[in-house]
């Protein structure tokens, strides 16, 4: 059944309470190609989110054109968003999605007002902006043409091998405004892969897209991020990380210890339970009530990274020229411990 076929003449505003009274609600998508998930087509009436002031971001505006994540990473610190919907965090997150179909339209109202100042804007600092319905929504190109025509400059940070699709796109815009790229990619093990991030692209695939970003003339950062615990956080499986990096092109590495935040620990606990229980202990152990492992952790784990950002020369030039630096940086909040992991402020 084609997606065209799902249009529906009314919505079921007893299913969810929380997008049955959303204001824009156009309609609700199912489909085979993406079975146990519904989509809620929305108008959005903003695009543009400003960060809060406080806040460590070194920009101050972001854009997310969906809420809710097909990957499904069970560690995703923006799960309980999902909450502000009266969904659940955990499989709602996961499952039922809501696209502002509209957002590329409202992108372009928004920066062609006059107080516009062309701030940096970011993408992927919620839901990832390529996540799978990109594929068939297409929301980013109009997205970033929006932005670059206006002069603002941009970062988008993914998993999604669809930021393949726009590599051109990417690319033309580089020559109007500053463009950063970041591919998220901590773990190689492919049991660990399907455990704790069932929905994204393999491994394999990301490192082929950072290699096809570094081809097509950008610099691509890389989040190791986050780096599970009793998991993958020996020095040995972190060297294979940066080798496997360094191989592909990576132009700069931040590396952040997982961060449970409330609405995602009780659902990342959930399924450790279930696929590591010998594991719940010594998590327990270490995130105690907090969202950061114990200052200990973080500084072991440094430790173990500084050799490695020292052995491996991210940034440098293939020929061995001097690394660039952006006029645009994003530092991942994570406690000063774990900032510090990165040789300076990771690069999107």
């Amino acid at each position: 059944m084609r997606w065209q076929a799902q249009q529906l003449t009314t919505v079921d505003d007893g299913a969810l309470p929380g997008l049955g009274r959303m204001a824009g609600l156009v309609r609700t998508v199912r489909t085979p190609e993406f079975a146990g998930v519904t989509f809620y087509e929305v108008h959005a009436k903003s695009a543009l989110n400003r960060v809060p002031g406080g806040s460590p971001m070194p920009f101050d505006w972001t854009i997310n054109p969906m809420r809710g994540c097909v990957h499904s990473c069970t560690y995703c610190f923006a799960r309980k968003t999902h909450e502000y919907l009266e969904m659940d965090s955990g499989q709602d997150f996961d499952n039922r999605i809501v696209v502002k179909v509209n957002v590329a339209d409202v992108v372009r109202r928004e920066v062609a007002r006059p107080g516009w100042e062309r701030p940096h804007v970011a993408l992927g600092t919620n839901t990832d902006p390529y996540q799978r319905p990109e594929g068939r929504y297409r929301l980013m190109p109009g997205i970033i043409d929006a932005l670059t025509r206006s002069g603002t400059p941009l970062s988008i940070l993914t998993k999604g091998t669809l930021l393949r699709r726009d590599l051109p796109v990417l690319t033309a815009a580089a020559e109007r405004v500053p463009v950063g790229v970041g591919v998220s990619l901590a773990i190689l093990d492919p049991v660990l892969h399907q455990q704790f991030e069932p929905g994204t692209p393999t491994p394999k695939a990301r490192l082929e897209l950072i290699r096809a970003v570094r081809d097509a003339g950008l610099r691509c950062s890389v989040m190791v991020a986050p780096v599970l615990p009793y998991l993958t956080d020996t020095a040995e499986q972190l060297d294979t990380v940066f080798a496997a990096l360094a191989e592909a092109g990576a132009t700069h590495v931040t590396v952040l210890a997982l961060h449970l935040r409330p609405g995602t620990k009780e659902w990342f606990m959930t399924n450790l339970e279930r696929d590591r229980p010998d594991l719940v202990p010594r998590y327990r152990a270490l995130y105690g009530r907090g969202a950061y492992a114990s200052k200990e952790y973080r500084d072991a784990l440094h430790a173990r990274v500084r050799p490695l950002l020292d052995r491996y020369r991210f940034g440098a030039d293939r020929r061995g020229g001097e690394p660039e630096r952006w006029a645009h940086e994003l530092r991942v909040p994570g406690g000063p411990a774990v900032a510090a992991l990165a040789p300076e402020p990771a690069l999107f």
